[in-house]
């Protein structure tokens, strides 16, 4: 037997008892709803209500007097109250009369400033708390900051707002609707309804996505200009005049008679954007002049290439970049023509296969004095190099660079180019070190420039041959390298007769050992001794230095370097990236010791926190989110960075 049919027994026993017990009471009254003839032994009909079981939390707040009920009751009127405080007392228009004014709470003077007591309250509390300023950003207007105050009731204003799950008239179309977390508030106050949210993103949504937009173009380009030394501020009024007419090319029909040095920065300007085609072509193609150069010719197909051969017949200086459809086609019609190139410089033309380079090797290269060959994957090898002693006699320049076919038998061929004063040779083929002190040993008296490129295995007698050999030296590079040692750096510029120079590039001549990278008990590379005799030897001179991931020169070699009494005045651009030694101190003593330094790559090195920057100069690569600080225009701690 159920506990309900239990209880229901015992307590209909009990009134059996009773009437029993007193035959001659008087009836009691019939219980209200009951009519008055009824017969006495009806049953009567209960009208208590049945409950169901209570917690215990439950029961001890009901002996307290507490009600959950009550509780929610009082919380809903003063949000009720917060809200109805919230819309102005506006008087009513003549436009307006037809439509019904909200229902207000009434309420009593005691009441409403009690609740703008716990206004203020809450405001005060939410101005104290630690998010205050994030949210603060949040809640604050688009085109202009709010104070304290109205940022923080903005947020009391949010925070009253109805929970997800309850009801809510929009705003806007006074429609009822269910609100959730993403229900967005109206521009008047309240939440609106999804059909209105969407309506007001459309409206707003297209302004706020622009102006982020805006924002983050110009962070970008700031750090763009940066990377490329550009140092930030007014641009000069040539730089403007040069940018308007790489935005608005599709207007120009020809650049008059701009200087030749112009209209290369207009050219590159746009190969920067991409946006040379075979329509912008025709402004670099101009009858007479003897100078073509294309920055980008990725757009431009065979026939725009043939087009620069007929328009510029003259032409003698030919520098095309990213050539991909020089190819077969173009060199054919350029061997059938009486263009005399004296300088040729292609770039990504992998298309042209050795027949036609030796055809051009033979029939037009007897004034060549300049030939770069770049990213030409399996053409242009040992049988080309063979040619060019006899086929080019007056060449002064060579360049190939990214080359995967040349070896150590072509390189051989250098050695008989007597007149050569420039050499930049790249080779992706493992090469070693015979032919390169050939060639050092043939042509080195001659040569201004010497560039060898990831020479992974040559060995110091490349050095000790540059050391006696060379000695009208500008520029040297040596790069990718993990064989030279650093007595042999030492050795080279210890008492070398060369004179100082002006451009040094050694960057990733280091020791490789996955091991133990830090060890270095060979002292392979450059370290400490071979940089302190580089800038003993060049540094009254040099403009540019590249050291980057030669990471075993010590600090104390830097400091002893840039020390205080030591002046490099013609350094224009100096890369330590990647060199553990380098620190705060050791920045501020290149700026100190370097008056006229423009650029500084410190990438990798973080050591480096917080450096003062001067005026002018360009720091670039400092591992923190802050970036470059630039001395005298510090921001005050709630103002973030300056660049």
């Amino acid at each position: 037997m159920s506990n309900r049919n239990r209880n229901r027994n015992r307590v209909t026993a009990t009134a059996n008892n009773n009437n029993n017990a007193n035959p001659t009471n008087p009836p009691a009254p019939a219980p209200v709803g009951v009519p008055v003839n009824a017969p006495v032994n009806a049953p009567i009909a209960r009208v208590a209500t049945i409950r169901g079981p209570q917690s215990a939390l439950t029961s001890y707040l009901a002996s307290a007097g507490i009600s959950a009920n009550q509780i929610r009751q009082n919380a809903d009127t003063r949000r009720a109250a917060a809200l109805a405080s919230q819309q102005p007392a506006d008087t009513p228009d003549d436009d307006d009369e037809a439509t019904p004014a909200p229902r207000k709470r009434k309420e009593t003077k005691a009441q409403e400033a009690k609740r703008k007591k716990e206004e203020e309250k809450a405001i005060a509390k939410i101005k104290a708390s630690k998010k205050f300023q994030s949210r603060r950003r949040k809640h604050a207007s688009d085109d202009e900051a709010t104070d304290d105050d109205e940022a923080a009731r903005a947020i009391f204003k949010a925070d009253m707002a109805p929970l997800p799950g309850q009801m809510e008239n929009c705003a806007v179309c006074d429609k009822r609707f269910s609100v959730t977390g993403y229900s967005k508030p109206g521009p008047d106050g309240g939440l609106l309804c999804p059909k209105c949210t969407r309506d007001f993103n459309k409206e707003e949504g297209a302004t706020r996505k622009k102006r982020k937009t805006a924002v983050g173009q110009a962070r970008r380009q700031i750090q763009s200009n940066l990377l490329d030394g550009i140092y930030p501020g007014a641009k000069d009024l040539m730089t403007l005049c040069i940018e308007t007419v790489a935005k608005h090319v599709e207007d120009a029909s020809s650049l008059g008679d701009l200087p030749a040095s112009m209209v290369d920065k207009v050219a590159a300007s746009l190969a920067k954007k991409w946006l040379l085609n075979s329509a912008t072509l025709n402004l670099f193609l101009r009858p007479g002049y003897d100078n073509v150069t294309v920055y980008d010719g990725s757009k431009l197909d065979s026939d725009d290439y043939i087009r620069i051969f007929q328009v510029v017949p003259t032409v003698k200086f030919l520098r095309l970049r990213n050539a991909v459809q020089f190819k077969n086609k173009v060199m054919d019609h350029l061997l059938g023509t009486t263009v005399e190139l004296e300088s040729l410089s292609l770039h990504g033309a992998n298309l042209i296969d050795d027949e036609r380079w030796n055809r051009f090797m033979n029939e037009k290269s007897q004034q060549l004095k300049a030939l770069k060959v770049y990213h030409t994957d399996g053409h242009f090898g040992d049988e080309q190099l063979e040619l060019l002693p006899k086929a080019c006699p007056q060449l002064e320049r060579l360049k190939v660079v990214h080359n995967q076919k040349v070896t150590d038998e072509g390189l051989v061929h250098i050695a008989e180019l007597s007149n050569l004063k420039k050499l930049t040779l790249g080779i992706y083929n493992t090469t070693s070190t015979a032919p390169y002190v050939e060639i050092i040993n043939s042509i080195g008296p001659g040569l201004e420039t010497l560039a060898l490129a990831t020479v992974h295995y040559v060995d110091d007698s490349v050095l000790n041959a540059i050391h006696e050999n060379c000695q009208n030296l500008f520029k040297l590079r040596i790069t990718d390298n993990e064989v030279l040692t650093d007595a042999g750096f030492t050795a080279l510029f210890t008492g070398w007769l060369n004179p100082p120079l002006t451009y040094i590039d050694f960057h990733k001549c280091r020791h490789i050992d996955a091991a133990e990278p830090r060890e270095n008990p060979s002292m392979i590379g450059l370290a400490s001794d071979g940089f302190e005799a580089m800038m003993a030897h060049s540094g009254s001179t040099l403009r540019y230095v590249d050291v980057h991931s030669c990471r075993h020169i010590s600090r104390e070699a830097f400091e002893n370097v840039f020390a205080e009494k030591k002046v490099y005045p013609e350094l224009r651009e100096l890369n330590i990236s990647f060199c553990q030694g380098v620190n705060d101190f050791v920045c501020g003593l290149i700026f100190r010791s370097c008056p006229n330094l423009k650029t500084l790559k410190v990438f990798g090195n973080f050591g480096v926190r917080d450096v003062r920057v001067p005026k002018g100069k360009i720091l670039i690569g400092v591992p923190n989110a802050l970036g470059m600080q630039i001395e005298g225009t510090e921001a005050a701690e709630d103002e973030g960075r300056i660049i």
